[in-house]
């Protein structure tokens, strides 16, 4: 037979309060059974850990040891339970987040900001992968939910739009186009190299930059996989390039953002202003209460950051 928890805590009363009758009503039950856990323990420790007669109850040398072991024990355990408590109501646990680059700038920061601040017991692990990536990352359990662009395998994948913002075209600051005024239309970039993206891993802003450029006739020069790089190569005077609004705060030098219109042709429920979609994603039925919550700040977070790009 193994010393219970009942038996510690019996012991923990008694040794605290040196009175069996005490202990008892602080335990809410009667003086014989109380006697008994007490006995039971002894035997089980293999030590004396009180004496007591009629008059005085006191602490052993053995049993004054054993005491701050009960206190340690008991507030480990005490720990435990809150901790599994935490965990059933999603307030802890580790989270792995995928996102893009480029999701980082609007979304991330507000986001790890929420995390740290409303739900400090959860773990954030981060994984920087590109959409296809992150898809990957949930099949394999690699993570628990993905900052990411459309489309998405909905027969595997639960996705929710968290955030909507402009598409901006970028041009080096000494291209004529960077001096006109209104917004840009597809026929304003006819014969201008563009900077393209590549069709199967950045497969949402090739989509994209080639629905708004269907009418023009422009020249795809490069194929690249991240905003930033196209960015990039528009300030090396490369061409110009079809990003999000909120790549203006990679802060590269020597480009400027220019508004579009003529924009059209996406999803029916986009909207035509804000085409640029972010999405959370995470395994279909996978639906934790700590990814609950966690998406719940994401949503809020998001929000906040799509007003402000929406005004």
């Amino acid at each position: 037979m193994d010393v219970t928890l009942d038996q510690v805590r019996c012991f923990v009363a008694v040794a605290e309060e040196l009175h069996f009758g005490r202990a008892a009503e602080r335990l809410k039950m009667t003086q014989p059974p109380l006697s008994r856990q007490i006995q039971k323990l002894e035997r089980m420790v293999g030590a004396q850990l009180l004496d007591r007669d009629n008059r005085r109850v006191a602490l052993t040398a053995a049993g004054t040891a054993f005491l701050e072991d009960c206190y340690r024990l008991v507030t480990t355990l005490d720990e435990a339970v809150a901790h599994a408590r935490r965990v059933e109501g999603g307030w802890a646990g580790t989270l792995h987040l995928g996102f893009t680059a480029v999701s980082a700038i609007g979304v991330l920061g507000p986001l790890l900001g929420k995390l740290g601040r409303e739900l400090p017991s959860v773990e954030v692990i981060l994984h920087e992968r590109v959409t296809g990536g992150q898809v990957d990352g949930i099949r394999r359990g690699e993570i628990d939910l993905g900052l990411a662009r459309p489309p998405f395998d909905t027969s595997v994948l639960s996705s929710r739009v968290v955030a909507r913002e402009p598409l901006r075209a970028v041009v080096a600051r000494d291209h004529p186009l960077a001096s006109s005024r209104g917004p840009l239309g597809p026929e304003d970039f006819d014969g201008v190299p563009v900077i393209g993206y590549h069709p199967t891993s950045a497969r949402y802003f090739h989509e994209m930059t080639v629905r708004f450029l269907v009418n023009g006739h422009s020249r795809i020069e490069q194929h690249v996989q991240q905003v930033l790089t196209a960015v990039i190569l528009v300030a090396a005077g490369q061409g110009v390039a079809f990003v999000p609004a909120s790549a203006a705060a990679l802060g590269v030098e020597g480009v400027v953002f220019k508004p579009l219109t003529g924009l059209g042709g996406g999803h029916p429920d986009s909207d035509p202003a804000r085409p640029v979609e972010l999405h959370a994603i995470w395994a279909r039925g996978a639906m934790s209460p700590m990814l609950r919550q966690v998406l719940h700040l994401v949503q809020r977070s998001a929000q906040e950051i799509d007003d402000a790009l929406g005004e």
